[in-house]
């Protein structure tokens, strides 16, 4: 389960570097909820290095959209 986590985690992480380029903060609405299915899996695992990957990607993704806006 841990392997899960982490590679939903590297998939949101990878989308949310892209969504770092001005005007495509509208991106972290779709990876928000793709790093919580990754936190969700990672819960069912005994370790928390996935968990932790994921939970990184939403603290950087709400950020991003509270600086923004929620749009940019």
């Amino acid at each position: 389960m841990n392997l899960i986590s982490i590679l939903v985690g590297l998939v949101a992480l990878i989308a949310a570097l892209v969504a770092f380029i001005p005007l495509l903060g509208w991106m972290y609405w779709l990876i928000i909820p793709i790093a919580i299915v990754g936190f969700a899996i990672g819960q069912f695992s005994k370790s928390s290095a996935g968990r932790n990957l994921n939970l990184l990607v939403i603290v950087v993704g709400a950020v991003r959209l509270s600086i923004g806006g929620g749009i940019f």
